[in-house]
């Protein structure tokens, strides 16, 4: 297996472990598999039988091609063991004539956890198969459930170094006391001034300066990402998708909550690869510039942007949206887009890309009205419990299924613990409640669930991480790091 940058009309290619050591192309583009790996129906009903994790080792073993595949295999049953995932790594359950793919069942109670809990794993494979030598320095931008799990996989793992940056306003009460007490001798942790969009940027400008990859050097050390601009971030991802479609056992639709796009882009590299997957609906809240991106063509990141309370898909530049780009388009389409983008502030798809992007795309919006009435539909209905980003996405696949009468199964991606937005919970369930742990509180009382281990761990630990930075200064404080 060979990839390229999403950007490099030249096409010069690399190994899947230096792809996975670099973490972002030189040019700052992503890369991407030349190819996606084709499972047959006889190797796909050949998965059935295993274990989750030996389903994945095949799945990623398939991207990874220069890992042995042994290794691979250790790896995944090491990171989906029972002791992570007590509630299993990816299970299937069915609510209200739906499928929910339960993906928050791992030490930070995000969807994060099912590739960070390998990722680790696969950078370590990839240095030594590299031959490099030195620290791998982690940069991560989070907009809330990213940053939590990559420093629980990475803090303490020797040869590494981790600094994760999130918006200091911008994320949950409970997100922000799971990295600010963060335990661990190699991480940092700093908020910035800012949205989302903001830290992103600032990150991947560091990671792509020259002058900082040479102060690295110098030091002994180099760059690599935790961020799903990572494709070693983005293959586990596909492989419970091709697990959940075999679990469900016929052709379903997918429901992605989606702020970064890697997750659903993840689902749509398992349909590529054969899984039996239709329809992808991808869900926003109301930052809503993907929904009008698949109905109209037009990607517009000039707009107001809003706190929700959702924040992981508080997002207005989705950076994976480019691999999928790329593979419509070509690299020099999206290169131009690309620039467009950042230039401009918006790009615009001719009329023949978008209506093959709607082929396999549906995409539909919650606002925060339409969040809370789904969260207290579901738990009215079915006593199914759900946070608020399954819950816009929850309303997106009732919207696909509305408007257009598509009878196969839907499965609903479910990505965080309820526990984890509390407040926001409660308040949809009518229940009053405080804020952050009182919220967590209060809504275990009512509904009788308990609150996840992970997050009765942090209550009343003091914070390590207090400081705050501008964009600006990241590159400063990655040096104060180092």
């Amino acid at each position: 297996m060979k990839f390229v940058s999403t950007r490099d009309v030249t096409r010069k290619e690399y190994n899947p472990s230096e792809v996975i050591k670099a973490g972002i192309a030189p040019d700052g583009g992503l890369f991407f598999p030349t190819e996606i790996p084709k499972f047959n129906k006889y190797e796909l009903i050949g998965m059935m039988p295993l274990s989750y994790a030996d389903r994945a080792a095949r799945v990623i073993g398939a991207y990874l091609t220069d890992l042995d595949r042994a290794d691979i295999e250790k790896s995944c049953r090491a990171a989906y063991c029972d002791s992570s995932f007590p509630g299993g790594a990816a299970p299937v359950v069915s609510a209200g004539g739906k499928y929910f793919l339960e993906l928050y069942h791992g030490p930070t109670c995000a969807f994060k956890d099912m590739a960070l809990q390998l990722m680790p794993r696969l950078l370590a494979l990839s240095v030594k198969r590299s031959g490099a030598s030195g620290d791998a320095v982690i940069l991560v931008a989070t907009s809330g459930d990213t940053g939590k799990a990559a420093l629980e996989g990475f803090a303490d793992v020797e040869g590494t170094r981790i600094a994760v940056f999130f918006p200091a306003g911008g994320v949950s009460e409970i997100q922000k006391k799971q990295m600010c007490t963060q335990r661990g001798g190699n991480v940092a942790v700093f908020g910035v001034e800012g949205n989302f969009d903001d830290c992103q940027s600032a990150v991947k400008s560091v990671l792509c300066d020259a002058a900082m990859r040479e102060y690295l050097r110098e030091r002994g050390c180099f760059f690599s990402s935790a961020n799903s601009i990572n494709f070693g971030r983005l293959v586990p991802q596909v492989a419970y998708y091709v697990s959940a479609s075999l679990d469900i056992g016929e052709e379903c639709c997918v429901t992605v909550p989606t702020g970064n796009f890697g997750n659903i882009l993840a689902a749509y590299m398992a349909k590529r690869s054969g899984a039996p997957i239709g329809k992808l609906i991808c869900a926003s809240n109301r930052n809503n510039v993907l929904t009008d991106f698949f109905n109209t063509g037009v990607y517009d990141r000039r707009r107001k942007f809003y706190l929700t309370s959702s924040p992981s898909m508080d997002i207005l530049i989705s950076s994976n949206l480019e691999r999928l780009l790329w593979l419509v388009c070509g690299p020099e389409k999206t290169a131009l887009y690309m620039r467009e983008l950042k230039e401009e502030g918006a790009f615009s798809v001719d009329r023949s890309t978008l209506d093959i992007l709607r082929r396999d795309f549906a995409a539909y919006y919650a606002d925060e009205k339409q969040v809370s009435a789904a969260i207290a539909e579901s738990w009215r209905k079915n006593a199914y419990l759900i946070d608020t980003h399954t819950a816009a996405g929850l309303h997106a696949a009732e919207e696909y299924k509305k408007e257009t009468g598509d009878a196969r199964p839907m499965l609903v991606v479910s990505t965080a613990s309820p526990f984890k937005f509390a407040p926001a919970v409660c308040s949809a369930l009518g229940i009053r409640s405080g804020d952050g742990f009182a919220a967590a509180d209060a809504l275990a009382e009512f509904t009788g669930k308990e609150i996840p281990a992970p997050i009765s761990a942090i209550r009343g630990m003091p914070d390590r991480f207090t400081r705050t930075v501008s964009g600006a200064d990241i590159a400063s404080a990655v040096k104060s790091f180092i």
